[in-house]
């Protein structure tokens, strides 16, 4: 699948929004992903999946034992890496704000994990999610994405793989440009700014 085509998955879904959007980092941006949209289709994810999975490293599919997810957003995406791979799928949630395995989910100690997301702007969350599998007994070996927004500069400690790059700007609030600032800020995602 290329770049174009990843593309016309998310204009299909109506998934490539123009605005003033407020991101889960806090950074603003005039371009969003909603990958919920995108995902809302079982085919159209499960293309997108396997097309990442492909395009992980061969040693990276034959060590990962279990997808890990942060929730919200990654849950759908993690479940369709993990189908599209052959293994389990769980997830991270924060429900007293820090993420943390639920739900009966358990790591074996040294289980090699994937940390499955569905957007990258700072990365954030993905170092958050891995300490948390750490945290639980899990080897994150990789992580990968459906996008990576953050211009090839998020450090999430392990090597990282994403479907597709895009240079999207994002700025801090009190460094708009003036076009952005003009327009009404939403917050679309699924974690508070």
């Amino acid at each position: 699948m290329t770049d174009d085509d990843v593309l016309a998955e998310f204009r299909a879904a109506e998934a490539l929004l123009e605005g003033h959007f407020i991101l889960s980092s806090g950074l603003r941006s005039p371009r969003y992903l909603q990958c919920a949209r995108v995902l809302m289709d079982p085919a159209r994810a499960a293309r997108l999946a396997e097309a990442l999975a492909a395009k992980l490293p061969a040693a990276v599919r034959d060590a990962v034992e279990v997808v890990i997810a942060p929730a919200m957003g990654g849950l759908i995406c993690g479940h369709e890496v993990a189908r599209a791979l052959g293994v389990l799928s769980m997830f991270v949630e924060r429900p007293t704000g820090t993420f943390e395995l639920r739900r009966g989910f358990r790591l074996e100690p040294g289980q090699k994990v994937l940390l499955m997301e569905d957007v990258v702007t700072t990365g954030l969350s993905s170092r958050e999610a891995i300490a948390a599998v750490r945290a639980a007994g899990g080897d994150v070996i990789h992580a990968a994405s459906l996008v990576d927004r953050s211009n090839g500069s998020a450090d999430l400690g392990v090597p990282f793989t994403p479907l597709i790059r895009l240079d999207v700007p994002s700025y801090a609030v009190d460094a708009l440009p003036p076009e952005l600032a003009a327009i009404p800020a939403v917050k679309p995602g699924s974690r508070a700014a």
